[in-house]
């Protein structure tokens, strides 16, 4: 089907930046929306944000508006989240996930990748 693989990860400082990227292979015409979600340790799976394929239209969870953008490379079957200002709070594993309809929701998504881990220390 869709193969996501996250990378970028890694530890940065409050403040500081990162870009994560998720590679796509497969059968990725079957997928028309990429989501990025992220899982802190005891906490639910969250919606950080999308992106359409198609046309490129973006969403933003509240909580990283401003601050995150959200992108995809057509030709090379990736899309990137670069992330600014970071806080402590944006500490957790980052998943990538793709379907062929999407929202904010982690149900709403069928494809994950292995996630990348995002630590942002004080």
């Amino acid at each position: 089907q869709v193969q996501l693989v996250e990378s970028g990860g890694g530890l940065v400082q409050a403040g500081g930046s990162l870009r994560l990227s998720c590679a796509a292979s497969g059968r990725t015409r079957s997928s028309s929306v990429m989501g990025w979600f992220r899982q802190a340790p005891g906490k639910e799976r969250e919606f950080v944000a999308a992106i359409s394929w198609n046309d490129g239209s973006t969403d933003y969870a509240d909580s990283v508006k401003g601050r995150f953008t959200i992108s995809r490379d057509n030709a090379k079957n990736t899309v990137y989240l670069q992330m600014s200002s970071l806080k402590p709070e944006d500490t957790a594993v980052y998943y990538c996930a793709a379907n062929r309809w999407g929202g904010r929701y982690p149900s709403q998504y069928v494809y994950w990748g292995q996630g990348t881990q995002v630590t942002v220390s004080s």
